[in-house]
């Protein structure tokens, strides 16, 4: 019998307990890093992460089942490793300052990208409001990759304003309601500091021809509540009103069903 709401949020907490620091010693990582210095009330999980992606991100045994390089592979039709190294390559090659990951990405996309940030001399934070999800990140890093987990809600960053030099947000916004996801967007640009770059990656509308456009659509429909909104709108639609970004590119992948967005701040 699937547990409740309470009870998985009982299931996270707990793993947050546990997870860091036995994961951290048994490979000789660092446990499981906090956030900012600060008083602030440690964020809980969303009522529609516990409702509706449960099975995905909040479950332990999510992270067995989905965090394989093989399933991230075949939950992106075979895209994962274009599209994680064409966030890569818009971030750059090497990546000195601070970086932000919004939110925890299964896959080795932190890894990669914890490399990158490595080779150019700078930092690497990376929030998510699972407890869970943080224990996971750390998990796949080497004990001396230069980064920071902070247990954060993506809506409300609890960084100053231009803090970073570069953001990236993937395959995140079309798993959010609207309201949470443009105050996602909002809060990263506010925490980029003008002249930075923001990369997202996410689904897009597939052209009339590609089959996955009716094969797909469903599947979404059933599993991902919110992701056909990527379907209805441009990922511009749920960018901040006053927009001061210098440039905006979009790419499209697998006959539009993906998209890579690059904005300079």
């Amino acid at each position: 019998m699937l547990e409740t709401r309470k009870d998985l949020a009982a299931i996270v907490l707990d793993d947050a307990m546990e997870a860091p620091q036995a994961r951290g010693t048994a490979s000789g990582q660092r446990p499981l890093a906090s956030g900012p210095a600060t008083n602030r009330k440690l964020p809980a999980s969303p009522a529609y992460l516990l409702k509706y992606y449960w099975w995905a991100y909040v479950h332990p045994n999510a992270l067995k089942f989905f965090d394989r390089q093989w399933m991230v592979e075949l939950i992106l039709w075979g895209n994962y490793g274009k599209l994680r190294d064409v966030a890569l390559d818009a971030l750059g090659d090497a990546l000195p300052g601070r970086t932000l990951q919004v939110a925890a990405a299964y896959g080795d996309l932190t890894p990669l990208l914890a490399n990158r940030v490595a080779k150019g001399g700078g930092a690497l934070d990376v929030i998510d409001v699972l407890p869970i999800q943080l224990a996971n990140v750390r998990a796949k890093l080497d004990s001396t990759a230069p980064v920071k987990t902070s247990l954060m809600d993506s809506s409300a960053l609890d960084f100053e304003d231009g803090a970073f030099d570069r953001a990236v947000v993937f395959f995140l916004m079309h798993e959010q309601p609207e309201d949470i996801r443009c105050k996602t967007i909002a809060e990263t640009f506010r925490v980029v500091r003008p002249g930075g770059r923001i990369v997202i990656v996410d689904y897009a509308r597939p052209a009339w021809w590609n089959p996955y456009r009716y094969l797909f659509r469903p599947v979404l429909a059933l599993l991902e509540p919110f992701a056909l909104d990527m379907w209805r709108h441009e990922v511009a639609d749920f960018l901040p009103k006053d927009d001061a970004g210098r440039g905006r590119k979009r790419r499209s992948f697998f006959g539009g069903l993906y998209q890579l967005v690059t904005i300079e701040r």
